[in-house]
């Protein structure tokens, strides 16, 4: 039976571990501290279509205990450019840097330079080698099967137009997705004079998750030498209960200090809560939980700041009747001592 007044206890439903440690310091570490945080320092995108989107996330973390600010990312050359996803790092934060190449107005082999910027804790630049072959005899039109935000209760539906040019009898021989969560089918169209067509028709499942969503698929052909196209499908899939805030900042708290903050969840239709819980903050969180269904709710959250220093970082999951994924947010601060 649910109160609602509910101490969350560490044997309730899943969620991460309080995050009270630290990496290395970047004074500690030798002069290749910055390249340590990537997953990898070097990138070959392979060879690719005329007119695909070709990209690719580099992950990166901030292993150690200061805060780690990204200035700038650069390339060497305008066949390719670099973001960041975020340009400050917290401690063992994780982000990425998105590589593309641009394949519609460059063709064939090109080699470039992805260079990120570290301005703090201390300077220092990271060069990541980049390089693809970009086809002239494949084009596809659109680059990537791009869905947007998209309802999963609806069909989701894109086509695209892949041309060859160069022999009558090429063949695209099938489709490999590599999930259930994605559909896609060929249809040839016309053939002849050196030059070939096909139509493809990618379609999402109904039970893709929410949240972004990005996956590729590949178009096997006949080719003896390059049998594969790769081919980009992205989609942001809306969730029908939204939290905000997604990330509950608490800021800088003392222990034993209470501060109460409002989650609110905003719905596509009425609905109730049954819990919020946690995994490892015991006796930490207080709820009160709301009595009727609603398509907005307001939850009340108190923290009682923990004895233990350092970074305070929780997932909570709420509960809602009839859903089978709970709601997710995160609680993040820092426990300080108090200042005389």
């Amino acid at each position: 039976m649910v109160t609602r007044r509910q101490f969350i206890s560490g044997s309730l439903a899943a969620g991460i571990a309080t995050s009270m440690s630290f990496g290395n310091s970047v004074a500690q570490a030798d002069d290749s501290w910055a390249a340590k945080m990537f997953e990898k320092t070097t990138h070959d995108f392979g060879v690719v279509a005329r007119g695909s989107d070709s990209s690719y996330r580099l992950k990166l973390k901030n292993i150690y205990k200061e805060t780690v600010h990204i200035a700038e990312v650069r390339t060497t050359c305008g066949c390719s450019a670099g973001k960041p996803s975020q340009e400050t790092l917290l401690s063992l934060e994780e982000a990425y840097v998105e590589i593309s190449m641009d394949t519609r107005k460059f063709t064939r082999r090109k080699d470039s330079n992805v260079i990120v910027v570290i301005d703090q804790p201390s300077y220092q630049e990271v060069r990541i080698p980049i390089t693809a072959y970009i086809r002239t005899d494949v084009v596809i039109d659109p680059g990537s099967a791009q869905f947007g935000a998209v309802d999963r209760e609806q069909k989701n539906e894109r086509t695209l137009k892949v041309a060859y040019a160069g022999r009558d009898d090429w063949q695209i021989k099938e489709v490999k997705t590599n999930s259930e969560l994605v559909v896609a089918v060929v249809k040839e169209g016309i053939r002849g004079s050196g030059r070939v067509d096909y139509e493809l028709t990618v379609t999402l499942s109904d039970k893709i998750p929410f949240g972004p969503f990005r996956h590729w698929i590949t178009l096997v052909t006949d080719d003896a030498t390059s049998p594969n196209v790769p081919l980009l499908v992205e989609a942001e899939v809306t969730p029908d209960i939204v939290v905000n805030p997604s990330i509950v900042s608490l800021g800088t708290m003392t222990p034993g200090q209470k501060k109460t903050v409002q989650v609110v969840l905003r719905g596509k239709k009425p609905f109730e809560v049954s819990a919020v819980n946690c995994l490892e903050a015991k006796d930490v969180f207080q709820v009160q939980l709301p009595t009727s269904a609603a398509a907005i709710q307001v939850i009340p959250l108190t923290i009682s700041a923990p004895d233990k220093m350092g970074t305070f970082d929780e997932q909570l999951s709420i509960t809602i009747p009839g859903r089978a994924d709970p709601v997710t947010f995160r609680a993040y601060g820092r426990i300080a001592a108090a200042i005389p």
